[in-house]
């Protein structure tokens, strides 16, 4: 008797099929560990958080890095995620010749309301993996930020974090590789009483 397996995809076999035109534009698809999964419907908090690092993220970066919202990033050899927001390093074709990889992630953000279980479980060893110094969790469902840094793998061949801070909703962070751009989170996350 055949065990029935699920097709696994390469970045290759994946940008194939965006070529192909596989997939509708509004499609909500990301490759994950070789799968296509289909990212969760965001809620009214998740897309006020979104506006308001909008409007934060842009003013402290400026010209020091670049910013992306939603758009894909490359973890060879089978995985790119869109996270919410990603601060990459600036490059002179401004990533036309392909997505950020790697070595040009400053910061990984994940806005979760919905989402956390996946964003916590499934996100924090593919980003630890591919050696992603910084990743943050805006927590929306118990309304703080989880800062994880540091990656590692155990004995056992599997991913995580050294750190995990918690910083609350009327504090200041700084943003890792730029510690004198200070993050308000009262300026960032809802008030709590749109949930």
């Amino acid at each position: 008797m055949s065990m029935i397996q699920a097709k696994r995809f390469t970045l290759a076999e994946y940008h194939r099929l965006i070529e192909l035109g596989f997939f509708h534009e509004d499609d909500r698809i990301e490759l994950i560990n070789g799968e296509l999964i289909e990212r969760v419907s965001r809620g009214t908090a998740h897309e006020t958080c979104l506006r308001n690092l909008w409007k934060q993220l842009p003013k402290l970066i400026g010209d020091k890095a670049t910013l992306q919202s939603q758009a894909p990033i490359a973890l060879p050899p089978n995985s790119e995620p869109e996270p919410d927001f990603a601060i990459v390093k600036n490059r002179d074709d401004n990533y036309l010749t392909g997505h950020p990889e790697p070595a040009d992630i400053l910061l990984v953000i994940e806005i979760s309301d919905s989402s956390l279980d996946y964003d916590q479980d499934v996100k924090i060893p593919l980003y630890a993996k591919a050696g992603i110094y910084d990743y943050w969790i805006f927590n929306l469902f118990d309304n703080h930020l989880e800062w994880y840094g540091e990656a590692y793998q155990d004995d056992r061949g599997k991913y995580g974090y050294l750190n995990k801070r918690i910083i609350l909703p009327h504090q200041i962070i700084s943003l890792p590789s730029f510690p004198d751009l200070i993050v308000s989170l009262n300026k960032v996350f809802p008030p709590r009483f749109n949930y």
